[in-house]
């Protein structure tokens, strides 16, 4: 069977690439450039838990040893303290407390910092040193073929499969399975399937400045809004600082409305005032190492697929106002397509699985959206936030706060609990800490070969996972307990779903009681929860999952009696 092809070799094209090979489906990405990306440390990206994981799965890189995870978050409003994070410890506001010094704070009352886990900080990486990571994966990767310098300027469709052209110092045709578009915000796949893209332009501009240079909160990132010496720009101005590797910073001054050109002496000028007013005194010596403009617009596809033909990634969606990062979502996007399009590829065509891509991630995204569109004039404009935000700026912290962590409305990983994949309701469900629909927690797994393993590890392999919360099996090699109690039946079951499935087994799942079966999909999201061993509710969840709903009712009563 052809290839599938991916147009456009940045981050979310060779991710999709990397998550087909793993699934052993060969790919060619049509590269318009000569396969080598522009050093620039002011272009940046910051991935969330979940994305960072993903691309050190499919690269083998450890991501953390290359960028910078932050020690800690935090955000001012002039010269207060509004909001302290301390990964690996609970979130605390240092505006309810004195400071050490002997000053008081907000409201007063000793400083205290709860022990609790706030999870891994975010991985904040420059763009180039990404991508060059993933370029790297794919040199050594049988099944994907990397073709520089070849611009498309053509797509034909046919029932049996799609065919490409490009052009360049060869004029090529390509002949594929699907194709898929990954060429960023002027997208020529999306032009060429005439799909509209509305939406708004620059809702917001930044100055941006990448420099070496010792700040107060080594390792830490903050955001500071309204600084005592800026009183000009939306909300008296906002300025974001996000440590990188090797002592460099990447600052960021959010831009008054309009187009007036940002201009070298302009850019140097805030730098100076930026990092004097930091440490309280004259401009401490730094090293500017490259600067830039970024300009944000929220945009969102009306559809992201035409027969054989997707978008993923900036070609179907703009967003990244407010703090939130659209390079996660577009990784999410990959996730979510590569194992769809490899059943498909192996399999034969899931018309409703296919679909469900368009209608899982255009959700989520236009939900994001939505929720920065309907804050951001609250937020930056200053009129009625009092009405919306109870406690003004503690309320407004709290939401940009989010966007930047990865958290929330305008950060949170979204949900697909109203996914036309998910199964009817069963009688055997039993709740969890995680909901159906949304990510599965990372815990400690054994795999069926034995060993010990992070569950995240076994996620993009195709397979759907089956995972039994069975305590004190830990301490038993898992040849002795398969053959006993209740894993035989389990087994069984596992072994007749209508696509191939993984049986692991963990010690405890958050809010699971014991022999709790989680069903979860091959990108990580939870399909459901039984209690016991139920192998016809299982099997009518699994069909569900594939898009296999016409079958189900003709396949349950089977799988009932074989269990």
């Amino acid at each position: 069977m052809d290839p599938v092809i991916i147009v456009g070799a940045g981050p979310v094209g060779l991710t999709l690439a990397l998550a087909l090979a793993r699934q052993e489906v060969p790919s060619v990405v049509l590269d318009e450039g000569p396969g080598k990306d522009e050093q620039r440390l002011a272009r940046t990206v910051v991935l969330n838990e979940d994305t960072a994981a993903l691309l050190e799965r499919l690269s083998g890189v450890p991501l953390s040893r290359a960028g910078c995870r932050w020690a800690g978050w935090r955000s001012m409003r002039r010269k207060q303290v509004m909001r302290q994070v301390r990964f690996g410890e609970a979130d605390f506001d240092e505006s309810d407390v004195p400071p050490r010094d002997g000053s008081k704070g907000a409201r007063g009352g000793p400083e205290e910092v709860v022990e609790g886990s706030a999870g891994l900080s975010p991985l904040h990486i420059a763009q180039h040193v990404l991508t060059a990571a993933l370029r790297e994966a794919i040199v050594g990767e049988r099944l994907v073929k990397v073709a520089v310098e070849s611009r498309l300027d053509a797509i034909e469709q046919e029932k049996s499969g799609v065919t490409a052209h490009t052009r360049g110092p060869k004029s090529t045709w390509w002949r594929g399975s699907y194709l898929v578009g990954c060429d960023g915000p002027r997208s020529a796949v999306r032009k060429l399937q005439d799909i509209r893209f509305p939406g708004r332009t620059a809702v917001e501009r930044h100055a941006v400045a990448a420099l070496r240079a010792e700040l107060p909160w080594p390792g830490e990132a903050l955001l500071h809004r309204m600084p005592p010496w800026r009183t000009s720009g939306p909300s008296g101005g906002e300025i974001t600082a996000r440590p990188l590797d090797g002592g460099v910073w990447r600052l960021d001054w959010l831009l008054p409305p309009g187009k007036d050109l940002v201009t070298p002496e302009l850019l140097v000028a805030r730098v100076r005032e930026t990092l004097a007013g930091w440490t309280g005194g004259s401009t401490p010596p730094y090293d500017l190492l490259d600067t830039g403009v970024h300009t944000v617009h929220h945009r969102l596809a009306r559809r992201w697929r035409v027969g054989r033909v997707f978008l993923a990634g900036d070609a179907a969606h703009l967003l990244g106002a407010l703090g939130t990062q659209g390079l996660d979502e577009g990784l999410r996007d990959a996730d979510n397509l590569a194992w769809k399009l490899a059943l498909a590829w192996h399999h034969g065509p899931h018309e409703a699985l296919l679909d469900s891509y368009q209608t899982e991630r255009r959700a989520v995204v236009a939900t994001r959206l939505r929720a920065a569109d309907q804050v951001l004039p609250l937020l930056r404009g200053g009129k009625g936030l009092r009405s919306y935000v109870p406690g003004s700026s503690r309320g407004h912290d709290a939401l940009l706060s989010d966007g930047h962590l990865g958290r929330g409305a305008l950060g949170a990983p979204g949900a697909y609990a109203d996914s036309p994949l998910m199964p009817p309701h069963a009688a055997a469900e039993t709740p969890v800490d995680t909901q159906q629909g949304t990510q599965v927690v990372d815990v400690e797994v054994t795999a069926e070969d034995g060993s010990f393993v992070p569950l995240r590890d076994r996620l993009g392999r195709g397979a759907l996972l089956v995972l039994l919360v069975a305590p004190g099996t830990g301490v038993w090699e898992r040849k002795h307990w398969m053959s006993a109690g209740l894993m035989p039946r389990l087994a069984a079951a596992v072994a007749a779903l209508p696509h191939p499935a993984e049986l692991l087994v963990a010690e405890a799942y958050p809010g699971a009681g014991a022999h709790t079966v989680l069903l979860i999909r091959p990108d990580g999201y939870l399909v459901t929860a039984l209690s016991g061993v139920r192998p016809a509710d299982l099997y009518t969840a699994a069909a569900a999952t594939l898009g296999m709903a016409e079958q189900q009712a003709e396949t349950t009563g089977a799988a009932a009696s074989s269990g």
